[in-house]
């Protein structure tokens, strides 16, 4: 059978030609894939004996949502409780929760018991409180909050801290639990003796009663904000924060109470660091109350806690923003290097071409957005803590860590990958661990802060190493590690991406060989000597 005439002769010319061009065609794609392929390889200089900061704890808050989700049927409350606070480990090594290490309890106004009339519409915006109408106290009000508060201190949390949004309403200036004007704050000079009264009985009930000790308690959430409703709140200028601050420190030397005052618990962190126009009597905090030449300095006061919070909203984008607020922040410690700077809230208020604040995201998006400002926040404003703002959130916001039905009895709840990426830090780096000296190509980079990898790493009390790594990017990277260990070092990876949860990695890890990082992942690797 003769082959058809469009059928070349194999040894034809022609033929020999065009399997050439097939070849070389074919070597030039697997030349390519192969080079595209080809993974960075990012250098990474660590030294463990080169120390800054003290990291004390990473928390989130129980407000509001813990009034209702802690009377929730027990299997759902302890499984959330779990998420949030446990440091035990699945039988895969995988951690069961993000381990918290601090826990910060919202001492309620009393707006809960106003209903309607309160001015706060939504209920789960409101607050019970302890104080009465009669003076006395109902310690038993709050339950849920408690109930999460005694399920953290089971679960091996340590540091609690207590936060007021409004003085109780038996005392504001218009028995609301929020401000009319927003000009001064709602609660006038002849109540600040009631007002440190009150918290003292607060601390005292919780440690003697319960054995919670609050160590530090934080009396002025966001004072520059107005607070004109919408939920508990009340501004406070500098010079009125000041003397109320000099009369609760008075009383809680009388009282014989340990627990310290948190200063400033700012709404932003530029609050902190300078002037500004519309707020100059609420803001240039750091110089107001720790300069000894200010009149409303409170550094010398025995119950202030020798730093200062805010939190990192608005201060996010763009890159160029995110670095300089922070940079600021350091330089403000080296001039008070007895200070200590905590950032003790945050969640994502902000819209920008990156990410907006309305719509809840359970994926990877918020939580690189959230694990990039964690290590700036740690690696460039030094941060001692760092604090996320809900726990549990009812709202189509990216605002919880753990996501709730609006049920007041029972509902559904819901992890984030927000919530397991928080955890690569804080399951891992425990209290008084050091953060240690980093160094690779373009670590301080705007353009690798935008979408690059950003590594930091620190040494816990128990000498283990704990580096966290968070590539932005969509390609894996490989990470060679330059540093002093003993010659028997084990190392455990966990990683958070689309795929997993803080899933501890079966394949073994040498620190002597390049450690892949998948891209758009959270990656730590945690360092022990074998003994």
């Amino acid at each position: 059978m003769r082959r058809s005439k469009l059928i070349m002769d194999d040894q034809s010319p022609k033929y020999f030609k065009a399997k050439f061009n097939i070849i070389f065609a074919c070597a030039v794609l697997v030349c390519h894939f192969a080079f595209s392929q080809k993974k960075e390889i990012v250098k990474v200089v660590i030294s463990i004996d080169n120390e800054y900061q003290t990291i004390h704890n990473f928390a989130a808050s129980d407000a509001w949502s813990a009034q209702f989700t802690g009377l929730w049927p027990e299997n759902k409350k302890n499984q959330m409780a779990d998420w949030l606070f446990s440091m035990e480990n699945n039988t895969d090594g995988s951690p069961k929760g993000i381990g918290l290490s601090s826990w910060r309890f919202n001492i309620g106004a009393g707006s809960a018991a106003q209903g309607s009339d309160s001015g706060i519409k939504d209920p789960w915006r409101r607050a019970e409180g302890f104080l009465q109408d009669d003076g006395s106290y109902n310690w038993k009000n709050q339950a849920g909050q408690q109930w999460f508060l005694q399920a953290a201190k089971e679960r091996g949390v340590e540091q609690f801290i207590a936060f007021v949004n409004s003085p109780p309403i038996q005392m504001t200036r218009n028995n609301k639990a929020h401000s009319e004007d927003g000009l001064a704050a709602n609660l006038s000079q002849d109540k600040y003796v009631d007002y440190g009264m009150f918290l003292a009985n607060f601390l005292h009930h919780f440690r003697d009663s319960l054995a919670i000790n609050f160590d530090y308690i934080s009396p002025f959430n966001e004072p520059q904000w107005e607070w004109k409703g919408g939920q508990e709140g009340s501004p406070w200028n500098n010079d009125e924060l000041a003397a109320a601050t000099r009369v609760i420190d008075s009383v809680f030397i009388q009282k014989k109470i340990n627990s310290k005052i948190e200063l400033t618990e700012a709404g932003a962190i530029d609050y902190l660091t300078g002037e500004k126009e519309k707020h100059r009597n609420r803001s240039n905090q750091v110089e107001t109350f720790f300069n000894p030449g200010s009149p409303n300095y409170l550094a010398n006061l025995k119950s202030v806690a020798p730093k200062v919070a805010a939190h990192s909203y608005f201060t996010t984008w763009d890159i160029q923003k995110l670095k300089r607020e922070r940079e600021r922040i350091a330089e403000k410690l080296l001039k008070y290097p007895s200070l200590e700077y905590w950032m003790s809230e945050y969640c994502i208020l902000e819209n920008n071409e990156e990410i907006k604040g309305k719509g809840r995201d359970l994926g990877m998006q918020t939580a690189l957005y959230v694990a990039r400002l964690i290590h700036a926040d740690l690696t460039i404003a030094n941060a001692s803590a760092w604090h996320w703002w809900l726990a549990m959130s009812p709202y189509d916001f990216k605002d919880g860590l753990i996501y709730v039905d609006k049920g007041t009895e029972d509902g559904n709840y819901y992890d984030s990958k927000l919530l397991w990426t928080l955890g690569n830090y804080s399951r891992f780096i425990r209290p008084r661990a050091k953060r240690v000296f980093v160094d690779y190509k373009g670590i301080d980079a705007e353009g690798n802060l935008k979408d690059g990898v950003l590594l930091s790493a620190y040494k816990n009390k128990d000498r283990s190493i704990v580096i966290v790594v968070v590539n932005q990017q969509e390609k894996a990277i490989d990470i060679k590690l330059n540093m002093a260990l003993p010659n028997k070092t084990r190392m455990n990876s966990y990683i958070t991406n689309d795929s997993f949860n803080l899933h501890k990695m079966d394949k073994g890890i040498s620190i002597n060989n390049s450690i892949e990082i998948l891209g758009k992942s959270v990656t730590t690797l945690v360092l022990n000597a074998v003994e």
